[in-house]
């Protein structure tokens, strides 16, 4: 409930859970309550030290711990001197040239070929993409409307010319499935916060429908109607692990990837890193400055043993 009132993300809300349930359990299931800073930071160390976790992990097992000492319990942690935190690594991302996402997506069809088609095109997270409401899609503009991105951030990104005519396709079936649905009782689509009680109608609505819904209903909220969620994240990243292979790319690359690559080509045609920066979302320039990493190091420079 606490999460809910801070309009914490269900993703953010999931990691807190399973961090404190991980906490309990490593102290041999005693209450929070009869624990303290010796406790937290005897796990948090034990994340580094036995289990090589990354930085970016024991971080977010700290936020979750410091959350619900101070937000639940309301017993703030005090000084942890003794804690071990795991150094930063700074790593370049993966990232496909034109001709490997060209290859890779040659090898995907249907529904998930276009939402790996959208997640390059547009530089979306893979759970942006499957977020989208047909509202959010502006074809006279050329944008797509990202809402509550990470961190809870609203943002506009390009929407590719090419991808116009797939998706105006996509979204005539998504309004004859709408269609179905509402003649079963159905239709509804699940509304984000206190909005299915401000706008009744809206859940509804078409516009309201997620562009990539799931294939199945399940029951919303207190009235226990059938409403359609949107599709899972594993539907596309499945697809594209399949497709990698087939185009034998060897990189370690998932459909992340293709999100990197969009900055990384964009960068490459000469667009400026703020602009990358806006449609990215990213809350920091520092941390888009590392597609810069990517092309400047070899940019222009010929190594030696070709002029042998």
């Amino acid at each position: 409930m606490v999460c809910r009132r801070r309009h914490l993300s269900p993703r953010t809300e999931d990691s807190y859970r399973s961090w404190i349930k991980q906490f309990i359990y490593f102290h041999g299931k005693r209450h929070p309550n009869t624990m303290g800073e010796r406790e937290v930071e005897s796990f948090l160390n034990h994340l580094a030290s036995e289990r090589h976790l990354s930085a970016s992990s024991q971080t977010q097992a700290l936020n979750a711990l410091v959350f619900l000492y101070d937000s639940v319990l309301h017993q703030p942690l005090g000084e942890m001197t003794g804690l071990k935190r795991v150094q930063r690594r700074q790593r370049i991302p993966v990232v496909l040239s034109r001709e490997e996402v060209k290859a890779i997506l040659e090898q995907m069809t249907g529904v998930v070929r276009l939402m790996a088609e959208l997640i390059y095109g547009s530089g979306l997270r893979v759970n942006e993409c499957m977020t989208l409401r047909v509202k959010d899609i502006d074809f006279s503009g050329g944008v797509l409307n990202v809402r509550s991105g990470k961190g809870g951030k609203d943002r506009t990104t390009l929407l590719p010319e090419r991808l116009h005519a797939p998706i105006k396709q996509q979204l005539l079936r998504v309004a004859e499935q709408h269609k179905h649905d509402l003649s079963h009782g159905a239709g509804l689509a699940p509304l984000p916060s206190a909005l299915a009680r401000k706008y009744p109608s809206a859940s509804t609505s078409l516009a309201w429908q997620f562009v990539f819904p799931s294939a199945v209903l399940r029951p919303w909220g207190e009235s226990g109607r059938f409403a359609r969620w949107h599709a899972s994240d594993s539907t596309v990243q499945r697809a594209f692990q399949v497709a990698r292979d087939r185009a034998g790319i060897h990189k370690h690359a998932s459909v992340h990837t293709l999100r990197h690559s969009f900055a990384t080509h964009l960068l490459a045609s000469g667009t400026d890193i703020r602009t990358i920066q806006l449609l990215l979302g990213h809350r920091s320039l520092q941390t888009t400055m590392i597609y810069t990493h990517v092309i400047e190091v070899t940019r222009g420079v010929a190594s030696p043993f070709d002029n042998l």
